[in-house]
C-alpha cells in the first residue's frame, strides 16, 4: 500500500486503490480490491471491483460492489464492507475477461438493489 491512500481522504490515485485489501466488520479479509468502474461523464468512482476466491488467479471471481458499500479503515489499511461471506458468495460476479455490460441500466439498478442501496437518479 503506498502512502498516497492515506495520504489525503480527500482524493486518491486509482493505482494506490487497486491491490487494496477488503475486510467484513469482524476485520476478516474477504478479497482485495482488482479494479475501479469511474462514470466518464462524472468522473466518480461507480465501482470497486473485488476478487474473491480462487488461488493464483485460477477460479478467481470478481464482484463489482457499488463505491459507497466501501469505507476506508487506516488501523486496516484497507476498505471495509458490511457483508459476509454468504451473502458476498451469492453476490452478482463475472469472470475475468467477461465483464457486464457497465452501461446497462438495468445491471446498475439489480446490483444496487442487491446491496440495498437506491437506484440512481
Amino acid at each position: 500500500m503506498t502512502e498516497d491512500l492515506i495520504a489525503t481522504t480527500e482524493t486518491v490515485r486509482a493505482s494506490s486503490v487497486t491491490g487494496t485489501d477488503v475486510f467484513n466488520l469482524q476485520g476478516d479479509k474477504i478479497g482485495t480490491v482488482d479494479d475501479i468502474v469511474i462514470d466518464k461523464k462524472s468522473g466518480a468512482a461507480r465501482y470497486a471491483v473485488m476478487s474473491f476466491g480462487g488461488f493464483f488467479g485460477i477460479g478467481e471471481t470478481y464482484h463489482p460492489l457499488p463505491w459507497e458499500k466501501l469505507s476506508y479503515d487506516s488501523r486496516l489499511a484497507g476498505f471495509v464492507v458490511d457483508l459476509d461471506k454468504q451473502k458476498l458468495e451469492a453476490a452478482p460476479r463475472f469472470e475475468r475477461g467477461n465483464d457486464p455490460d457497465w452501461r446497462d441500466p438495468r445491471f446498475a439498478a439489480d446490483l444496487r438493489m442487491y446491496y440495498g442501496i437506491p437506484p440512481m437518479l
